[in-house]
Formats: structure tokens, sequence, C-alpha cells
């Protein structure tokens, strides 16, 4: 774990849409009913920006109903890169109170701007040091990682007599041509995630010269790290460049898609959280805190991703590679990070005519 994850950690020593959930019915939830009567009495109403999927939302947030059930909480969920940007454009009269499952380099950003209150949620000890701010208290705190993974149709390329990619390398075959599906690295986290890891395993000149070959075969680029999945689980592509919890779920739930880990590696991010600071900084976004890095959540958020900041007992879910440290790259976040502007303005003025609209 530390060889694969210590770029991050020594990168952060270097730079040292909404939807509203009531408070659920105990009936509500199979299950962990009886252990509404345990909860804490905090009571209140939070906002929480969040770049989770909207099927893990719906299934992480009944268990804070559950021990929180005098809180409110106000969702506003969307694609990484939207929601830094509605974090940064609201610095001077912040909206949200808490910041749930958002790419750590994302959060590196908005602590620059002097965004994040230091917190110390409850059990930080049991996070592991590469997955939080190495600041007492941290700034913000992980929880998982995810990484790049295309989402293969198998009735469609079988249809075509084509083979299922196997690496980046595959993709800018010739016989793809128009079949492809990828996020705009400028609004998805998964996009940048994906261009940067190119970048950086074949240098600048040859990286830009595949992702030139890679656009010839491009159809449509989203603004949505898990729109090229669904739409090759539609059928609308035969296949989307999109993240690995994604590609595994819709194999699971009976699509016909089949997940690959591209054999070059794959880039990668931490999904993190943080207190937003504010002039009335709710309780209630504190006790969010603690519970988003619970024993509990932990195992929910292992039962979706192989990688997560505190150790579990979950095995690792089926379909993933089964040493999954080795399937990511070595990541230069704090290249990454100082070029991230740059490297957008680029595949912008070459790419972005194929973007689908806002």
């Amino acid at each position: 774990m530390k060889r694969i994850i210590a770029a991050l950690a020594a990168s952060i020593l270097m730079i040292s849409g909404c939807a509203t959930v009531q408070p659920a019915g105990e009936a509500q939830i199979s299950g962990v009913a009886t252990e509404a009567a345990a909860a804490e009495q905090v009571t209140g109403e939070i906002t929480v920006y969040t770049a989770l999927e909207d099927d893990q939302i719906s299934e992480y947030l009944p268990l804070f109903a559950v021990r929180h059930p005098g809180v409110t909480v106000n969702i506003v969920r969307d694609s990484t890169g939207i929601v830094t940007a509605k974090l940064l454009a609201e610095k001077e009269n912040p909206q949200a109170d808490v910041v749930w499952g958002l790419a750590a380099t994302s959060l590196l950003v908005a602590d620059q701007q002097g965004m994040l209150e230091p917190y110390a949620p409850a059990g930080l000890d049991r996070i592991r040091s590469e997955f939080r701010d190495p600041a007492d208290p941290p700034h913000w705190v992980g929880i998982d990682t995810w990484f790049s993974a295309f989402c293969a149709n198998t009735v469609e390329l079988e249809s075509k007599g084509l083979p299922i990619p196997a690496s980046w390398a595959d993709l800018v075959k010739p016989e793809y041509k128009g079949m492809l599906a990828m996020p705009n690295p400028a609004s998805s986290g998964t996009g940048f995630l994906s261009v940067s890891a190119i970048l950086q395993m074949m240098g600048e000149e040859e990286g830009w010269a595949y992702l030139d070959k890679l656009h010839d075969n491009i159809a449509v680029y989203t603004h949505s790290g898990s729109k090229p999945c669904r739409m090759a689980g539609a059928g609308e592509v035969a296949i989307g460049v999109s993240f690995d919890y994604r590609a595994v779920q819709q194999r699971e739930s009976g699509e016909p898609i089949e997940p690959v880990f591209p054999s070059e590696g794959s880039g990668w991010e931490i999904e993190a959280n943080a207190l937003v600071k504010k002039a009335d900084m709710s309780p209630a976004a504190k006790s969010f805190l603690d519970w988003a890095i619970s024993d509990e959540m932990m195992r929910m958020y292992a039962a979706n991703y192989p990688i997560t900041a505190a150790e579990t007992d979950v095995a690792i879910p089926d379909g993933y590679p089964a040493d999954p440290l080795a399937q990511l790259i070595a990541n230069d976040f704090v290249k990454m990070a100082g070029e991230r502007d740059r490297i957008l303005a680029e595949w912008s003025s070459r790419y972005d005519a194929k973007s689908e609209p806002r």
C-alpha cells in the first residue's frame, strides 16, 4: 500500500443537481432498525457536496439517517470537475457544509484557497497516513480510491467481429473508429485521471500523439465519468472509458459489460471528505464526517472498492484484479496538479468539438 500511495503523501507534503434526503424512519431500513434508538441526538440541517455515484449515495445515506434521525441532509451531487468548480466559485459565500467523496486533489485546491476547516473526525487513528492530510488536525480525510477501467460491450463487439480491448494501445486501433466514449477531463475527475495517466506513462510528446489517435475513435466526450459505461451498457457505443466501480457494477447487474483494466496500468485518485470553513458551521456537519469514516462505512466502501482508507475484513469485490495495487500507475500528483490548467486548455483546444452539450 505505502509503495503505491506514497506518491500522493509526498505530493501533499510538498503542496502543504440538488436532492434533499429527509430523515428515514426505523422501519424503512432493514437490518439496522434497532440501531436508531442508540443514535446520537444531533439535530440540524446540512448541505453536502459530493461526487459519489447516485447508487452509492442511495445505499450509504440511509445509514446516516439511522444514526442521526434529527439531521436533514441536502445532497448536491455532480461530477468531480463540476463540484470542484461550484465549490471554488462559492469561496466568498460557501453554501456547502461538508464535502464527501471528492477527489483529494480538488480538496488540495480548495485548501490552498483557505476554504477548508481543520477537523479530526472520530476514529481518525484508523485511517492510513497516506489517505489523509498530514496536518494535525487534518484539513481532509480520504475514504477510498477509484481508477481507470474500460466497459466493453461484449454483444456489440461480437456482432462486429471485434476483440475486447485489453490495453490503452488497443483503443487506438482503426477497427474501433467511432465506437468509444470517454469523459471530458475538464468536467470529470475520471476523465482527468485517465488523461494524466496517459501523459505520465507516455511522456508529453508521445502522450498527445496518442490522444490525437484516440480522438479519431471517439464518438463523444461526456461530462460524467460514469456515462461512458452507461452508454456502453445500452449499446450506444461499444466501449466506454470510465472507472472501476461503474464497470464492475454494470457487469454484476447483468449488462453485457466486460470490465477491462488496461495492461499498461490505470490512473487513479483518492475520494476524500472535508469540513467547509464558514461563519456558521453546524455541529451536524462534524457528526456527518465522524460517521463517514466509521467502521460501518469503511465496510460499505470496501464492498464497492478494493482499496479503502482503513483496513476492513471485506474481501476484494468480484470483478477486480487480484492485486488492485499493482494496477495503479506511479502518479505524480504534484506535477499533475501544477499542470492541470495547461493540460485542460490543451485538451480542450484539440478535442472539445466532440464533447456533448453541457
